[in-house]
């Protein structure tokens, strides 16, 4: 499933501006699974379920924080779990080593994440301020 991503955003705040950066942090390093990756489906979609919990988190903070919360910055999370809960669900449970047909399966449901939040990415750090730390960030190593 694919949640379209809003086509512009303004922070409205201090705490939705606060909340995008973490957001931004975030994403930027969750979107594929790290070199510990155990070669399982499940291990490659448990960053995913630690990603949004830590959106949740940050949504949380951010209803918390802001006087009146914004509906655009609310659909970037909330749109984040329903892309990455996808994957999750399809995933979760399966402990065993991929096979090619498999690897090519998981690899099509993390890239339909991986694209919305490079999507998201590029959209916080345009409208929150950071688009030269996500340029470093986009350089190859």
């Amino acid at each position: 499933m694919y949640w379209p991503v809003p086509a512009s955003w303004t922070p409205h705040d201090e705490a939705e501006l606060v909340a995008g950066w973490r957001l931004w942090l975030e994403l930027s390093d969750r979107a594929w699974p790290t070199a510990a990756w155990d070669g399982t489906p499940a291990g490659a979609v448990r960053q995913l379920r630690d990603l949004l919990a830590a959106c949740d988190e940050i949504e949380t903070a951010y209803r918390a924080a802001a006087d009146a919360p914004s509906p655009g910055f609310l659909s970037l999370t909330q749109g984040l779990a329903v892309t990455a809960g996808s994957a999750i669900s399809l995933w979760f449970d399966d402990f065993d080593q991929l096979d090619g047909e498999r690897a090519a399966l998981l690899h099509e449901d993390l890239t339909r994440f991986a694209e919305q939040a490079e999507q998201v990415l590029t959209l916080l750090a345009v409208n929150g301020g950071w688009a030269g730390l996500d340029e470093v960030r986009r350089r190859p190593a």
